[in-house]
């Protein structure tokens, strides 16, 4: 199934068979991710760009987690 999906072969799908049995947690599974566009005033553009390199994380990841924070602040309960 794996190298039919993913176009890999059975001896990678195999290796990638055996890591996953050692994991030994339930593993996170994402989210489809989805582009959007948003309009900002420059400056804060400006920030947002500079706050993600220097987090080291992507300009996507830092508004996904403002906005989650927001949601949840403003309807704690779902």
């Amino acid at each position: 199934m794996l190298t039919e999906q993913f176009g890999i072969s059975l001896r990678q799908a195999h290796r990638y068979l055996q890591e996953a049995q050692t994991i030994k947690r339930p593993v996170r599974v994402p989210s489809p991710i989805v582009p959007i566009t948003i309009k900002l005033p420059e400056d804060i553009a400006t920030r947002l760009r500079q706050h993600a390199q220097g987090t080291g994380t992507t300009i996507g990841d830092v508004v996904a987690r403002a906005v989650v924070a927001l949601l949840e602040r403003d309807n704690p309960h779902g």
